[in-house]
């Protein structure tokens, strides 16, 4: 708000602490303002005001039945240096409550953050599809988690690796989760396989290392021996596999999907999720440098963006092809989930917006409970045959089940449907439902037939009645599956010259932690066999011929929507370092502070020391706890003899990053000429200057330095 002063993200409680331990009971504080909890609806899906209802109330201590509690610091003791007695039934029911509070972590996807969100449709999905929640005006509520894949929830997040990208949108017609990830590929052509390439991610089994990253020997070992890997592993080591942030990043549905509308005709669609701020990533110092500093990155740059009200946005796009018996769209298999189809062939067309606009109010409640199953559709949406798909369909449920203690998982609130639920399931761990009626089961005449099927002019989900060609049953997968190599190619040639570096330079690392030749001789001939220039690059780092390719090189149509550099993007959100000291011009330092901040990105203040510049000017970070991968620019307003604002130029410049001065601070690049190093006349010049770069994310004209 105007007048206001900016507010820096971070603070962990809604309200300011005092400096001695409170003693006058008072409720517990309220969420703060960025915080949301799962919608009010009951197990069965009906909405009612419980708002806060089922937050823990009152001042006082309790035992979970409701008695309060004079002490909790210390247990029954059969005298003050005596055993402690069985009969300590506060000791025992907080001890095992707390013995039990961790439930399995996923299998995969087990490190994520989350958020609530808004998803509004434009109507444009009306032809393709009935589904209610994509017609014209429509705003349904989500819950979206992000997640790495391979790590385990105490890993890091910028490591090199596939990202999550799971929305629940909470509709009037039913729950529909669409899972997806941040590459729109996968390893895998048949879910069978599922087990076989997350135990070759995962860390060795006798040793436990290395954790959540793929440059090791086994998972080398099996995609370079099973090919159809190979254009997922591209995608991995380009710049997607290392994120600038959550909020950047695209999604993807990976599979086709069936769509019919309201005449009962059917469409073939693959699922885009669009971010508004564009696609960036990390360089690769930088990803090391986080996961060191701050392992927490990624799920720390969601939670304040959203905190600081620069909430990320999305557009949801479907490529749309013809239903045709083949189920191929310009040669390329739609159920191959190996595959895409360039943007250039098929259009991505914009169907709604999806704002994040809350954080979750409890990590464990609803980050960590929530469930996603691919199964879980809306009238006028539908599976194909993808057999990768297929195989999800039964592994998702079956592994809530597991994690989640028995089959009422649904009826965990950030699980729970928006829409009334009467589905005979009855009794199991955890059933939060008060069922009513004696006849579960259909049919019935004690229960006067109730639960009644539904037609579809009630809005059924009817399966999409697909006719099947005559076969025999057989363990295989169709020919068009057999082309490992083609679209992996077109994908590396359509990147830019960095990023195509980028890309030798990571395969040249995860290669290098490899201790088997052979498997590093191996993956170089599936090299050969996408690019020469390549394959030499990396076998020149590991020290190795580079073979010749075993297949003939055919040159693709380049597809530009592939690559990540070249294009201008919205810098809302952004963070922006502005390096100051006692010595610098106060009105200066906070002039450039609003000027950020009217940008609707996040000022930083950088300092020597803690507290306030000049007793005005609140500072975020010091030179002891700034690093410069946690800023996307930065402005200098003093020359900060201290060696630690010496190393923040550094990096900043060698990670290609937009860096002006004003006054004094201009003495930190004197002898400097790069692209992107702006000398300006003042805090407004400097920060107009950074705001125009950040358009691009880097100075990627700018050589490393």
């Amino acid at each position: 708000m105007a007048g206001q002063p900016p507010k820096v993200p971070g603070a962990p409680a809604s309200i300011e602490p005092q400096l001695t331990e409170p003693t006058t009971p008072v409720d517990t504080p309220e969420a703060k303002p960025d915080q949301q909890q799962p919608a009010g609806v009951t197990a069965t899906g009906n909405k009612v005001d419980i708002d806060g209802a089922r937050a823990q109330s009152g001042a006082f201590l309790t035992t979970a039945q409701g008695a309060r509690l004079t002490d909790t610091d210390h247990s029954l003791k059969a005298g003050a240096r005596g055993p402690v007695l069985l009969q300590d039934h506060h000791f025992r029911e907080k001890i095992t409550h707390f013995d039990h509070e961790r439930i399995p972590e996923r299998v995969v996807h087990a490190r994520g953050a989350a958020a609530h969100g808004v998803f509004r449709a434009n109507g444009a999905a009306t032809t393709v599809t009935k589904a209610g929640f994509l017609k014209k005006g429509a705003e349904t509520p989500v819950f979206v988690r992000f997640s790495t894949v391979l790590g385990s929830r105490g890993s890091a997040d910028a490591v090199r690796d596939t990202r999550g990208f799971a929305t629940k949108f909470y509709t009037d017609e039913g729950t529909f989760d669409l899972v997806g990830n941040n590459i729109p590929v996968f390893f895998i052509q048949d879910a069978i396989k599922f087990p076989d390439v997350i135990h070759a991610g995962k860390p060795h089994p006798d040793r436990e290392i290395p954790q959540a990253q793929s440059a090791h020997d086994t998972f080398w070992d099996f995609v370079s021996l099973h090919t159809e890997a190979t254009a997922h592993t591209m995608w991995n080591m380009s710049d997607r596999g290392i994120p600038r942030s959550y909020r950047m990043m695209e999604g993807f549905g990976v599979h086709t999907f069936r769509l019919i509308n309201d005449a009962g005709e059917t469409s073939l669609v693959k699922f885009h999720w669009k971010p508004r701020l564009g696609v960036h990533s990390l360089v690769w110092e930088e990803a090391q440098m986080i996961n060191g500093f701050d392992p927490d990155y990624h799920r720390r740059d969601l939670a304040d963006a959203i905190e600081a009200g620069a909430y990320p946005e999305w557009d949801l796009g479907v490529q749309v092809f013809p239903d045709n018996p083949e189920q191929t769209f310009e040669g390329i298999d739609l159920l191959d989930p190996t595959k895409i189809v360039p943007e250039e062939l098929a259009p991505v067309q914009i169907i709604g917006t999806m704002v994040l606009n809350a954080n979750p109010t409890n990590f464990f409640a609803e980050t960590e409970q929530v469930a996603f199953h691919p199964g879980h559709l809306v009238p006028g949406i539908d599976v194909t045959d993808d057999p990768l798909l297929q195989g999800r369909l039964f592994s998702y449920l079956d592994t809530q089940i597991t994690r989640l203690g028995g089959p009422n998982f649904g009826q965990i609130p950030i699980n729970r449907p928006h829409a009334p639920v009467n589905d005979m399931l009855r009794d199991g761990f955890h059933q939060h439902a008060v069922h009513k009626g004696v006849a579960p089961y259909k049919p019935n005449s004690l229960d006067a037939g109730c639960p009644f099927a539904a037609g579809a002019d009630e809005g059924a989900f009817i399966d999409f009645p697909v006719e099947l060609q005559a076969a025999q049953k057989e363990r295989a997968l169709s020919r068009s599956f057999d082309d490992h190599y083609s679209q992996v190619r077109q994908f590396y040639k359509s990147l830019s010259e960095i990023e195509k570096e980028h890309v030798a330079y990571a395969y040249t690392f995860e290669l290098g932690k490899c201790y088997e030749q052979t498997i590093k001789e191996r993956q170089l001939q599936i090299l050969a066999n996408i690019d020469a220039d390549l394959c030499a690059t990396v076998a020149a780092g590991l020290g190795l011929e580079a073979p010749a390719p075993t297949i003939e090189l055919v040159d693709p149509a380049p597809s530009p929507a592939l690559s990540q550099v070249g294009k201008t993007w919205p810098v809302q959100g952004r963070i922006i370092g502005i390096v100051a000291d006692d010595t610098s011009d106060l009105d200066q330092v906070q002039a450039a502070v609003t000027a950020i901040d009217g940008a609707d990105c996040v000022p930083l203040v950088i300092a020597p020391h803690g507290g306030k510049l000049g007793g005005v000017v609140p500072i975020s970070r010091t030179f002891l706890t700034a690093r410069s991968v946690e800023f996307d620019a930065v402005l200098f307003a003093t020359p900060a003899s201290d060696p630690r604002a010496r190393v923040l130029v550094d990096e900043t410049l060698r990670h290609q990053k937009a860096v002006a001065a004003w006054g004094d601070g201009q003495a930190l690049f004197e002898g400097v000429a790069a692209p992107g190093v702006v000398s300006a006349t003042g805090p407004e010049d400097a920060v107009g200057a950074v705001l125009e770069l950040l358009g691009t994310h880097r100075v990627w004209e700018r050589t490393a330095m």
